[in-house]
């Protein structure tokens, strides 16, 4: 019996433990934190020994092979250990995507992805097809592979999650744009963040489709460099594409081998160009797997917007309140105050991934009325938004500034919780971090 051990117990670690007892592995989990109750209950339930609080080394480096969640970092000793061995060691999506024979669309990009996920997850249930939605949204792909046996996995999937692939290939990859994001955890070094990101063509053949951004410039000088094997479908906001979709900027043409149709970009759900961006991706895509034309239009007309992201909290005395808490890098930032039409009382601020705030100047400069920094260090954002903005505060606590950002703005002014950096600092995860600001702006 093969040895599986996973490091990680979190839903990809467990995703993974489930899947691999499944598959007849003796398994052993290890985290070197704390396993959340509810992980832990799971594990024993299926049976699955685990350790937590520590790495022993016994136990597992005499696995056959190892999984990694992906918030371990590479230079994590007992991931040096590993690989000083030689044991085989790969990610989550690697190992689910060895049991399972089913279609495969993965999503990857610095910004867009969630939205584009759950874009085309929301067409390809509207056509009936037997499709989970998994990875970084919904259940862990291997969680899915193991209880589910869909048709079609809409997997989203993270850089850290593409550094230990070795076979996994996409029937479909998109790639949604490529800016600079997780630096901490690429020596700092964006060529070797934008190696990991391409990784998700890496195994495609000439059978496999890659969709991508063509306006973003790290990816189109990429693809005009390098020949890869797979159908190429590209989308655009500022140029007509041989083959994929683009804009005019009143309409969205759409171009797949011999079918073509066009819809208003006005028609579309969600709104701002980076969501006519996505949504182009989505219907691409969409086509690519046979499903009807008019069937495609509506389910991008009727798509409901994600909680977290441009989210519409409330209007308090005229003020309006948006939670765009996902906003966890200055690009997603970036979308989200050009697609602002109010002055806007801005809440920023986290743990700083090796943050530039330079490409927000301009639209900080001419939208932004007042910055309430909400993070355990903000000297960096004060220093670099300080000549652009008059009225700087800063906080600890999310009620406080909501209550400064309540006190500052004036009817027809917007709230924007858009903080350019991780939550780490003072909450769980980002979801805890907008969870707290509509419940602080509920109890103004």
């Amino acid at each position: 019996m093969k040895k599986l051990v996973v490091l990680g117990a979190g839903e990809s670690g467990v995703g993974a433990a489930v899947l691999g007892k499944q598959k007849g592995f003796e398994v052993f989990v290890s985290d070197f934190g704390e396993i959340k109750s509810n992980f832990a209950e799971q594990l024993t339930h299926n049976q699955i020994e685990f350790e937590q609080g520590g790495h022993t080394n016994e136990h597992i480096l005499n696995a056959d092979v190892v999984v990694k969640s992906p918030g371990i970092p590479d230079k994590a000793p007992i991931v040096k250990a590993i690989r000083d061995k030689g044991i085989e060691l790969i990610s989550e999506i690697e190992f689910a995507s060895r049991f399972t024979d089913a279609k495969i669309i993965a999503i990857t990009g610095s910004n867009g992805k969630t939205t584009t996920t759950n874009l085309i997850y929301h067409i390809l249930k509207n056509a009936d097809l037997n499709v989970a939605m998994v990875g970084n949204v919904g259940k862990s792909f291997a969680a899915a592979v193991a209880e589910q046996n869909a048709s079609v996995y809409v997997v989203e999937v993270s850089s850290f999650q593409l550094d230990d692939i070795v076979s996994f290939q996409p029937n479909i990859a998109v790639l949604t744009n490529i800016t600079p994001d997780h630096l901490d955890r690429y020596n700092y070094e964006f060529a070797n963040y934008i190696q990991s990101k391409f990784k998700i063509i890496e195994n495609q053949t000439e059978q496999d489709a890659f969709v991508y951004n063509a306006d973003d410039e790290v990816i189109a000088s990429i693809v005009a460099d390098v020949d890869f094997p797979s159908q190429h479908y590209s989308f655009s906001l500022t140029k007509p594409v041989e083959q994929g979709a683009y804009s005019d900027g009143e309409y969205a043409y759409f171009t797949i081998n011999q079918n073509q149709y066009s819809m208003s970009i006005y028609q579309f759900a969600l709104k701002g160009k980076h969501n006519a961006s996505n949504s182009m991706a989505a219907g691409i895509v969409a086509e690519l797997m046979g499903i009807r034309k008019d069937l495609i239009r509506q389910s991008l007309q009727d798509f409901d917007s994600l909680e977290h992201r441009m989210e519409q909290v409330a209007f308090v005395k005229g003020i309006e309140f948006i939670n765009d808490s996902k906003a966890t890098n200055v690009n997603s930032t970036w979308f989200a105050l050009e697609s602002m039409t109010k002055p806007v009382v801005w809440i920023v601020g986290g743990v700083d991934k090796g943050n530039d705030y330079e490409s927000l100047l301009p639209l900080v400069k001419g939208k932004v009325k007042a910055i309430i920094c909400l993070g355990k260090d903000n000297e960096k954002i004060k220093s670099a938004f300080a000549d652009v903005v008059e009225t700087i505060e800063e906080t600890q606590l999310m009620t406080s500034a909501v209550r400064m950002a309540y006190y500052l703005g004036e009817k027809d002014d917007a709230v924007l919780l858009s903080p350019a950096c991780a939550s780490f600092d003072l909450f769980n995860n980002y979801e805890d971090r907008g969870n707290q600001f509509k419940q602080a702006v509920r109890e103004l």
